[in-house]
């Protein structure tokens, strides 16, 4: 056993040498950005891509003095392969950073490869409190859910909601969604009648939706996957439901300004959480909403866009400060940096890297004859409770 461990130990630490000696080589710096560009979640990768390419076409394809090669593989949405995608662009394109990400089972599944092969990794979607603890080298421009959720319940409390039913989509998100949201609404006083859970892949809400109905809430507290809100707002209608006085209220994925304008208006006046909207009322923002359309043919951003736009800011001034460097200097290069987003002030915690940045609440308006997640309170620099103590 020993023998085999140090096998192993030492196929790691050639590999990461070899790797060391290429990148110094190299004249380029290389990006592998691994997304979800077919399948059910497709419309998260193609966020994630158009943001990250308007990234480069604002900022130029030099940084560090080495020319940026941004690499694109398609992980279909399936851990396995995205673990197996990682592997390759670490070691047959000697990437110097693994980025994108765009469910919380592909980040876990390539954090392995991240360790190994001292390769830093940014998380710039998935929202799981844990991932960046799975690998010393990841670092994370998304959000977490825990930092939306417990904002929500403070919320709720105080707008005299004190029964509540959730229904999340089961997988790691959701169960956090459920966890932080339950905990902190349950210490001030609520009552959560019932938690449901949702299967991943090809939901029905119907006999979910059913039980809410039948036990009467004051609300609904609901999280599912970026893109998957319409169906869900569309069955909540169908069953009158928005009729019957039972709220909505939302981790923010669920009135995604992807797709918010053609939810109807069966969406107005829901009330969600989030570190982004596309309204959001800052010069920087808007400009970033134009730019983003404009390249894009009309589509409007929404938080893993700004996800992608802002971890490609970080990977770029990582570059910038180690002249296109490598490992362990570049990341040491990401932590810590503060700048102004299109969403407000992001920090990046150099002890959890992890993002500290604004919770908004939201609720969905007409403005202009388009549905707009309207900003109406702001809770600032919100660390990710799970790691407030780090």
């Amino acid at each position: 056993m020993q023998k085999r461990n140090f096998i192993r130990t030492a196929a790691v630490t050639a590999l990461a040498a070899s790797l060391g000696l290429a990148w110094a080589q190299d004249t380029t710096f290389k990006i592998g950005l691994l997304l979800p560009l077919t399948g059910p979640f497709a419309s998260t990768g193609k966020q994630l891509e158009s943001a990250a390419r308007l990234y480069i076409a604002q900022n130029g394809d030099t940084v560090g003095g080495k020319k940026v090669q941004l690499i694109v593989k398609d992980d279909t949405g399936v851990a396995d392969v995205s673990k197996r995608l990682a592997q390759e662009l670490v070691v047959n394109d000697k990437v110097n950073v693994l980025a994108g990400f765009g469910l919380t089972p592909l980040a876990m599944a390539s954090a392995t490869i991240a360790t190994q092969s001292k390769t830093p990794m940014v998380v710039m979607a998935a929202a799981t409190s844990s991932i960046t603890e799975a690998s010393p080298y990841i670092v994370r421009s998304s959000f977490t859910v825990p930092q939306v959720v417990t904002i929500l319940a403070d919320w709720a409390i105080k707008n005299d909601i004190r029964k509540v039913v959730t229904l999340v989509t089961d997988y790691a998100p959701g169960v956090d969604s459920e966890t932080w949201f339950n905990q902190r609404f349950v210490a001030q006083g609520g009552v959560v009648v019932e938690s449901l859970r949702v299967p991943l892949r090809s939901p029905d809400f119907a006999p979910f939706l059913q039980k809410v109905r039948d036990a009467k809430p004051d609300a609904l507290f609901t999280f599912v996957p970026a893109g998957v809100g319409t169906a869900l707002m569309k069955q909540f209608a169908e069953r009158g439901m928005d009729k019957a006085g039972i709220r909505v209220i939302a981790e923010g994925s669920v009135t995604d300004d992807d797709i918010l304008d053609g939810m109807g208006e069966v969406a107005l006046g829901v009330v969600t959480a989030h570190h982004y909207s596309a309204a959001h009322n800052s010069a920087l923002n808007k400009k970033f909403v134009e730019a983003f359309g404009k390249a894009n043919g009309g589509l409007r951003p929404n938080f893993m866009a700004v996800g992608a736009y802002d971890g490609m800011r970080v990977i770029y001034e990582a570059a910038k400060a180690t002249q296109g460097g490598t490992g362990e200097a570049l990341l040491q290069a990401m932590k810590g940096q503060s700048f102004e987003s299109p969403r407000g002030p992001v920090t990046i915690d150099p002890q959890t890297r992890d993002v500290v940045h604004n919770i908004y609440v939201r609720k969905v308006e007409k403005v202009g004859g388009q549905l707009w997640n309207t900003e109406v309170q702001t809770f600032t620099a919100v660390k990710d409770p799970a790691k407030a103590g780090k």
